[in-house]
C-alpha cells in the first residue's frame, strides 16, 4: 500500500500511539473518566430516554454486499419444554441468533482496521487470526457511560437528510456543534446526524448506504484536537462513500481506528432523539453505549441509551 504523503503527515499528526502506556488497547475511550461520567449524569433533567439501535431482524440494514456482514437470524430452539416431561410442570422456551457482529447498530473495535502491518499502538496486524483479535478486542473496552453529543449537520445544513457523497468535514462539525450551543469536551462520545437513516424509515433498504455521506479525512484532525472518547453515525459505511480519493480506501477508518485509537459506530438511529434535541434545544445527554464483550472481536451490536 502507498500512502500518500499527505496521509502519513496526518497520521502521525493525529496518532496516539504510547499516550496511554504501550501496552494500552482501548485507545481513547481512556478519555471517559469519572469527571465525563458525571458530566453526562448532570444532563440528566427529564428522564426521557431514547434507544439509538435498529432491530435485530432478518430485515436489516445489511444488502449482502459485504460476505459475512449478515443481518441477524433468530431461530427457536425450545419451544414450551417441559422441563421435567410434565406439560403442567415448569416448561420452557429458548432462542439462538446468528449475525454478523457488524451488522445492525455496532461498535467497531480498534482491531478492526489495520494498515502497513499494525493496528492502533503498534500491535501487529497478525495478532488478528482465526481465533479473533489477540489485542484491540471489542472486548478491552469495557464500559462506555458518558456525556453524549448530538451533532446533527444535517439540521445545520438545513436539511433532513444530507443528499450523495457529502464528505463532512470540520466546517460541518462547527456549525453542528454551535447549533447545539455545547462545547465539546474530552471524553464526550460524539453522535453525527445525516439523516441518511431516514432511508431504512422509508423502506427503501436498497438505497441505504450508496452514495452515503459521512465524515471525510478533514474531520479526523477535529476529532483528534476535541478529545473525543468515541464517534458514530447514523449511516452503513460511517465514513463518507464514495471515498473521496482514488488512492485511498476507506482513509477515516485507518486513522481513527488505526492512529488515534477512536472507536467508531455505525448504524445508529438518531431521529427520534435529534427531533427531540431540535424542540427542547438540548443536545447534550447521558450516553450508555457499551459493547457486548465478545471476547476477541472486532466489533459488537450495541442498544445505546441516551437519557436526558
Amino acid at each position: 500500500m502507498n500512502l500518500s504523503e499527505d496521509f502519513v503527515e496526518l497520521a502521525k499528526r493525529v496518532s496516539n500511539w504510547g499516550r496511554w502506556g504501550d501496552d494500552d488497547e482501548r485507545g481513547t475511550l481512556n478519555l471517559i473518566d469519572a469527571s465525563a461520567v458525571r458530566r453526562g449524569a448532570a444532563c440528566v433533567l427529564t428522564g426521557k430516554t431514547f434507544s439509538l439501535a435498529l432491530p435485530l431482524n432478518s430485515d436489516g440494514p445489511q444488502t449482502g454486499v459485504i460476505p459475512g456482514r449478515d443481518n441477524p437470524d433468530h431461530r427457536m430452539v425450545a419451544v414450551n419444554m417441559a422441563f421435567t416431561g410434565d406439560p403442567n410442570d415448569f416448561a420452557t422456551s429458548d432462542d439462538a441468533v446468528s449475525m454478523g457482529l457488524q451488522a445492525a447498530t455496532h461498535w467497531d473495535a480498534l482491531a478492526h482496521v489495520s494498515y502497513g502491518g499494525f493496528l492502533y499502538n503498534g500491535f501487529p496486524a497478525s495478532s488478528v487470526t482465526d481465533a479473533g483479535a489477540a489485542h484491540c478486542g471489542v472486548d478491552k473496552a469495557g464500559t462506555i457511560v458518558t456525556r453524549g453529543v448530538l451533532l446533527d449537520v444535517a439540521r445545520a445544513r438545513g436539511v433532513d437528510r444530507l443528499e450523495g457523497a457529502h464528505a463532512i468535514g470540520a466546517d460541518d462539525l462547527e456549525a453542528a456543534r454551535e447549533l447545539a450551543k455545547v462545547d465539546v469536551e474530552p471524553g464526550d462520545v460524539v453522535l453525527i446526524r445525516t439523516g441518511q437513516i431516514r432511508v431504512l424509515h422509508d423502506g427503501d433498504k436498497n438505497a441505504y448506504g450508496h452514495p452515503s455521506p459521512g465524515p471525510g479525512m478533514r474531520a479526523v484532525q477535529w476529532f483528534r484536537d476535541h478529545d473525543i472518547a468515541a464517534v458514530a453515525t447514523d449511516n452503513l459505511t460511517f465514513e463518507v462513500f464514495p471515498c473521496e480519493r482514488d488512492d485511498l480506501f476507506l482513509p477515516v477508518h485507518l486513522l481513527d481506528l488505526r492512529d488515534i485509537g477512536l472507536t467508531q459506530g455505525q448504524n445508529f438511529d438518531l431521529e427520534a432523539l435529534a427531533a427531540d434535541c431540535a424542540d427542547d434545544g438540548v443536545f447534550t445527554f447521558l450516553l450508555e453505549a457499551s459493547p457486548q464483550p465478545f471476547t476477541g472481536a472486532t466489533g459488537s451490536p450495541v442498544n445505546p441509551v441516551a437519557t436526558k
